[in-house]
């Protein structure tokens, strides 16, 4: 009877040490501390273009001339869905600046219908080869990732990990006021 015990004990350790069928995507994935990262307006690069398909299947080009709010995120992230109801009421504040969403390593069709539960308010890009251009100003290096951009189209500010609306708010007002 012991060794029954102490073989299904084992078996149960051995069990909790798996992935659980975690995806390549939730592998890899790194979660970002909150730290924020501003870049002097006579040092910043420009962001890359943004625009191409969005989860709703509609084409979409971020204007230029706006002060924009780009968050890049997933649906199986757990901190990107907690941080969700805090960007799409700053959206709805903040309704002279453009936010977006850019989803990646994420199945669409599972980001859409969380978008369209939550009643998200702003577009997402299912582009995330769009990332690749932020590599020489400030990379997105966690899930979620927040970028703000300046009315110039440049990148001035990363908050690495899960926003909240103190930082991105002080951010947003920051940057509009320049």
């Amino acid at each position: 009877m012991k060794k029954i015990a102490l073989i299904i004990a084992a078996l149960v350790f051995l069990t909790g040490c798996s992935n659980g069928g975690a995806s390549k995507a939730e592998e890899s994935f790194i979660a970002g501390s909150g730290a924020v990262t501003k870049i002097k307006a006579s040092d910043r690069i420009a962001a890359p273009e943004m625009s191409g398909m969005t989860l709703s299947g509609k084409n979409f080009t971020l204007p230029k001339g706006n002060v924009a709010v780009v968050n890049v995120w997933a649906s199986w992230c757990s901190t990107c869905r907690a941080e969700e109801p805090t960007l799409s009421a700053l959206s709805r504040k903040y309704s002279d600046v453009q936010f977006i969403g850019i989803l990646t390593r994420d199945n669409p069709v599972n980001a859409e219908a969380f978008e369209r539960k939550r009643g998200t308010p702003y577009p997402t890009l299912i582009d995330d080869s769009i990332l690749i251009g932020f590599r020489k100003s400030l990379p997105v290096n966690a899930i979620p990732t927040t970028v703000v951009i300046d009315r110039q189209g440049r990148v001035a500010a990363r908050i690495s990990g899960a926003v909240t609306v103190a930082t991105l708010s002080q951010l947003i007002e920051e940057v509009s006021a320049e």
